[in-house]
């Protein structure tokens, strides 16, 4: 069920989300839809080849799926597997030790992601206030208040997102929501 929280507790989906390219892969197919092997290589300013192996690598893990009916020949188009999902990634005592390093790599290359987008924050504002949209705040909560705020979070993130199929006004809209302890 697409609403059921994903746990990446498969080292082997980690490392599929390890990798700098593939998650620029699915960034692009998220945002932008389907595409190809070399639309994406040239969008992504890596060859054709390089960027079919990393599709391959993603498709095995299920994170994209070919479309075959829009695939002909050797031209195959690709997409975001089940549309939006909730992945999440697991506690680190819930992996091997061995393992432990891949989900260490893949929240640092998450982290620099929103670090990247949040840095873009101040000159998106100037330029389009109704999109880009700015709350900080601070509260006081059990930890069983935090879960429970988080999956209220997303229950509402994906009934608005699903609201928004197919409305030629919707766009692509990053959204984050941090939480720390703010008693460090």
């Amino acid at each position: 069920m697409k609403d059921e929280p994903v746990i990446l507790d498969d080292p082997g989906k980690l490392k599929a989300l390890s990798h700098p390219l593939r998650r620029r892969i699915l960034r692009r197919l998220s945002v932008h839809g389907p595409a190809t092997s070399t639309t994406l290589g040239a969008v992504l300013g890596a060859n054709t080849g390089t960027t079919s192996y990393h599709l391959r690598q993603l498709e095995k893990h299920g994170f994209i799926e070919e479309i075959p009916e829009r695939s002909a020949g050797r031209e195959r188009w690709w997409r975001r597997a089940g549309g939006p999902r909730d992945l999440r990634m697991p506690a680190p005592d819930a992996l091997a030790a061995a393992d432990r390093h891949v989900l260490a790599e893949t929240l640092r290359l998450a982290h620099a992601e929103d670090a990247e987008l949040v840095s873009r924050l101040p000159e998106s504002y100037a330029a389009d206030p109704d999109w880009t949209l700015l709350s900080r705040g601070l509260t006081r909560m059990t930890e069983a208040g935090l879960r429970e705020f988080f999956e209220d979070y997303l229950a509402l993130l994906r009934r608005h997102g699903d609201r928004a199929a197919g409305d030629p006004d919707a766009r692509p809209v990053h959204v984050r929501l941090f939480t720390l302890p703010a008693d460090d």
